[in-house]
C-alpha cells in the first residue's frame, strides 16, 4: 500500500487534485463523506453533539442541522474545538476501516486520503506522502464568493476557522500550486504521479505477476 495524505484549505482546489489522482487509478477516501457518516442519525457522535449544543442542531428528520450547528461553531474557537473533539475520533475510526478495506482488496493499492483538516485533526495515519494543495486566502475568498455565492464575511470566517497556510505548508512533502490554471494544476498532479507514485504502482503490477499470476 502507498498512502497519500491530501489536504488544503477550503476552496484551494483540493477536490480537483483528488479527482485527478482517482483518474490515475488511486482509491480516494473522502474525509468529508466520512464526517457525514460519523454524525448520521443513530450514531453516538450525533447524540453527543445534541447533548452539547442542544436539540436545535437536530433537524426534524433526525439528521444534523449543519447550518444551525455551523452558525454556532464558526467564529467560536472554543465551540469548534468541542465539536472537533467529538467528530474527529469518529472520523479517524472510519478512515482506518476504509484504508484497511482498500488494502485488503489490493495489498499494493495507492490510497489518497482527502482530508481538509489533516493538521487540525492530528490525523495519525502513517502517510508515505503528504500533499498540500495551496492557494492563498484572497484567492480562496474570491472563489467562494464568485463560484459558491457565499457572502465574503462568511468566506473569511470559514478560512479563519481552519489551520493557517503556514501550518499546512509545514507538514507538506509536496505542494501543489493551485493559483495557476486548471491545466497547470493537473499537470503538477500528473508529474507527481509519474515521479513519486508510479514507481510503487509498477512494483505492484510486477509483484502481482510473480509465479505466472495475471
Amino acid at each position: 500500500m502507498y498512502l497519500i495524505g491530501l489536504t488544503g484549505g477550503i476552496a484551494s482546489g483540493k477536490s480537483t487534485v483528488a479527482k485527478r489522482f482517482a483518474e490515475h487509478g488511486a482509491v480516494v477516501i473522502d474525509a468529508d463523506q466520512l464526517a457525514r457518516a460519523a454524525v448520521a442519525p443513530g450514531t453516538e457522535a450525533l447524540a453527543h453533539i445534541a447533548e452539547i449544543f442542544g436539540s436545535e442542531v437536530i433537524a426534524a428528520d433526525g439528521s444534523l442541522n449543519r447550518a444551525r450547528l455551523g452558525s454556532i461553531v464558526f467564529g467560536d474557537a472554543t465551540a469548534l474545538s468541542v465539536l472537533n473533539n467529538v467528530v474527529h475520533p469518529a472520523v479517524r475510526a472510519l478512515s482506518a476501516q476504509a484504508i484497511a478495506a482498500a488494502q485488503l482488496d489490493n495489498p499494493h493499492v495507492v490510497i489518497v486520503y482527502d482530508v481538509p483538516l489533516l493538521v487540525e485533526a492530528s490525523v495519525g495515519h502513517p502517510f508515505d506522502l503528504i500533499v498540500v494543495v495551496h492557494a492563498d486566502a484572497e484567492t480562496r475568498v474570491r472563489r467562494m464568493v464568485e463560484l459558491r455565492g457565499m457572502p465574503e464575511a462568511d468566506a473569511r470566517k470559514r478560512i479563519s476557522s481552519q489551520a493557517a497556510d503556514a501550518d499546512r505548508l509545514a507538514v507538506a512533502d509536496v505542494v501543489i500550486d493551485a493559483m495557476v490554471s486548471l491545466e497547470e494544476t493537473i499537470a503538477q498532479v500528473d508529474l507527481l504521479w509519474d515521479q513519486s507514485v508510479s514507481s510503487h504502482h509498477s512494483f505492484a503490477h510486477s509483484d502481482a505477476g510473480v509465479g505466472g499470476a495475471p
